[in-house]
């Protein structure tokens, strides 16, 4: 590594900074005194200065995650206040997309990823048109089409 060695404490240096033959604990507490808490500071600018830069750029990164998480959670809260309404009733689609398997209510938990959404009078239709009815969530009670 010719002579310089990666920071093992992170007050004593930038965060990746490669720093010369010199121990980070050394740089910050020198050879005659040892730092017993993290609330004393080295006596000498030259350690002052390199803590105090850390400690910005450790600010700045904790600035730019908070601006993200706030970005993430105004976005998620915009999805959530924009998402369409769930449909009212629901015609699950064979495999291929070729013939109706049930006729369901909207969120019913047994429909499956074929799906799609309908209106009332479409689901009526597929009902008297000999399309099953759910057995879980019933929609032919519901709609009014019992055999």
């Amino acid at each position: 590594m010719n002579g310089t060695r990666r920071a093992a404490h992170p007050c004593g240096a930038i965060h990746g900074l490669e720093l010369g033959p010199f121990d980070v604990r050394t740089a910050l507490a020198g050879n005659r005194r040892r730092l017993e808490h993290m609330s004393e500071l080295p006596p000498d600018l030259s350690r002052l200065r390199t803590l105090e830069t850390w400690l910005v750029l450790s600010l700045d990164r904790v600035r730019r995650k908070i601006a993200e998480a706030q970005r993430q959670e105004a976005e998620k809260q915009r999805g959530e206040r924009d998402r369409p309404p769930a449909p009212d009733w629901l015609i699950e689609m064979g495999l291929g997309g070729r013939a109706p398997v049930y006729v369901h209510v909207g969120g019913c938990h047994m429909a499956g990823r074929r799906s799609r959404g309908v209106t009332d009078d479409q689901a009526r239709r597929a009902l008297w048109e000999q399309v099953p009815a759910c057995p879980h969530c019933n929609p032919d009670g519901v709609l009014g089409v019992l055999d």
